[in-house]
């Protein structure tokens, strides 16, 4: 049995993670994300998911592909190619044991210029290593290359949770 990441319909994650688990019995990883937010100019913590429209799932393929595959609100497993990719157990292990600490806190940090080696300081990717690609407009959220599957990937993360990789 191994990871894949199911890729969902917008704001369905939490439904499809419950169906997999409750009435397919299958291991599923939801990964939330707990951050301050202002709300009609009110800070308030909100919790949403790590990765909106995408969790995990642990399934033999050859026994659950069509049952994950045509679930309920599910647009497909994350697929490179035409082969759905596995995701790396350590991954879903660093994960699960950074789920406590996953909380934004904004603060900005300058400094970075696009192709600097970055460190994620904090929040559920701490310890990963990536590569600054960009400023986001009007925000303090960056956008970084992180390898992690079998391809790397554009994550959008706060310019605080990064430190440059002297």
């Amino acid at each position: 049995m191994e990871w894949y990441c199911l890729h969902t319909k917008p704001r369905k994650e939490l439904s499809v993670e419950q169906y997999c688990r409750e009435v397919l019995s299958i291991e599923t990883y939801y990964p939330q994300l707990k951050r301050q937010k202002i709300i009609r100019r009110v800070k308030r913590w909100v919790t949403g998911p790590l990765f909106p429209r995408y969790f995990f799932c642990r399934v033999n393929l050859g026994e659950h592909y069509r049952a994950v595959r045509y679930a309920p609100e599910v647009l497909d497993l994350v697929t490179f190619g035409d082969r759905p990719t596995v995701v790396d157990e350590a991954i879903i292990t660093q994960l699960k044991s950074w789920a406590g600490d996953a909380v934004d806190v904004l603060t900005v940090t300058p400094g970075f210029r696009p192709g600097d080696h970055v460190e994620i300081t904090e929040g559920p990717l701490r310890g990963l290593e990536a590569v600054f690609q960009q400023d986001l407009n009007g925000h303090d959220r960056v956008a970084i290359l992180l390898s992690t599957l079998a391809h790397p990937t554009r994550v959008i993360v706060n310019r605080s949770a990064l430190s440059l990789v002297g």
